[in-house]
């Protein structure tokens, strides 16, 4: 269910910048007409060091302190450059953000008029998160509403329908080679992918390599126009909960975002997003966390944080 935006200034975003370092903090409009943006280098440059870059990193240590958790970020100015980057090479289970993926692979590999094939399943591929292909077990559902279920609602099944497009996990995998990742890896099916135990190297990415992937299939040439635009508009109308409570609670009001999340075992809350600033070029802002216990809570204002300070820093 969709709730509006959490409203913070662009003067609050950058006072909360400024006391990140001591105190640990830091309506999608229809899309206007944009020129494709040409894809990031595949080996992403190393910012220089400067002591403002260090207490951006110190204000992200903060906020794992705060919430107790490990927090990956990878947020870059399209339109500068200007890059943050605060565990953003470590791996972390990519839990629902491979939907996203998912979808731009099928679109990928197929014609636009192949959205409207009907696929079929069981009454068994029905999960808890199941919560629009459970109203359709009868009469199978089309690729374009597989897309939307999966991208917008986080349907489990949906996703896994997108993965059996694909021919299994491994066509997901092989499609992020294709988008120059070589990062992000891609073994099990919903809800085993969710499990997200430490160490655990499968069903995994890194925030600099799906962000860059997102930025691809978002902004950049990964996917022809109109596949592109359906993608996107997939994406700003997120649907989920959990997304007015992430990226999207930490710009201002009125932004279009694009995102999708991810949740799983051991406090995993994930979120993956191309923002819009009114009179700037995009961000996007790579944002994944984990716990140490199996049966830790989520703390979703962590990335809300974290994407408030990204904002407030590059902006």
């Amino acid at each position: 269910m969709l709730t509006s935006h959490r409203s913070i200034s662009r003067r609050a975003l950058l006072g909360a910048a400024a006391l990140l370092p001591l105190t640990g903090c830091a309506s999608e409009p229809a899309p206007s007409a944009r020129s494709p943006e040409s894809a990031p280098p595949t080996t992403p440059t190393t910012p220089t060091t400067t002591s403002a870059a260090v207490k951006r990193h110190e204000a992200l240590v903060e906020l794992e302190r705060k919430y107790d958790a490990r927090l990956g970020l990878y947020a870059v100015a399209t339109g500068t450059g200007a890059t943050i980057a605060h565990r953003a090479d470590e791996r972390f289970a990519f839990c629902s953000t491979f939907k996203g993926l998912a979808a731009a692979a099928v679109l990928h590999r197929n014609p636009l008029s192949y959205l409207d094939t009907v696929v079929t399943y069981a009454e068994g591929d029905l999960m808890k998160s199941s919560v629009i292909t459970r109203q359709h077990v009868g009469t199978g559902m089309t690729i374009r509403q597989v897309c939307d279920a999966a991208v917008r609602h986080s349907d489990g099944t949906a996703g896994n329908l997108l993965l059996r497009e694909l021919g299994g996990p491994e066509g997901l995998t092989a499609y992020t080679r294709t988008l120059g990742d070589t990062v992000t890896r891609a073994d099990r099916v919903e809800p085993h992918l969710t499990s997200a135990v430490p160490d655990d190297p499968r069903d995994t990415t890194s925030p600099r390599a799906i962000g860059s992937d997102y930025r691809r299939i978002v902004l950049g040439d990964a996917l022809p126009p109109e596949k592109r635009d359906f993608l996107r508009d997939l994406l700003e109308r997120n649907a989920t909960q959990a997304g007015t409570r992430r990226v999207r609670a930490g710009v201002p009001q009125g932004w279009r975002v694009a995102d999708k999340t991810g949740t799983g075992d051991y406090g995993t809350v994930n979120d993956i997003a191309v923002v819009w600033p009114p009179d700037a070029a995009p961000l996007v802002i790579a944002a994944m966390s984990s716990k140490a216990t199996a049966d830790a809570g989520y703390d979703q204002a962590l990335l809300a944080e974290a994407a408030a300070y990204a904002v407030a820093t590059l902006a």
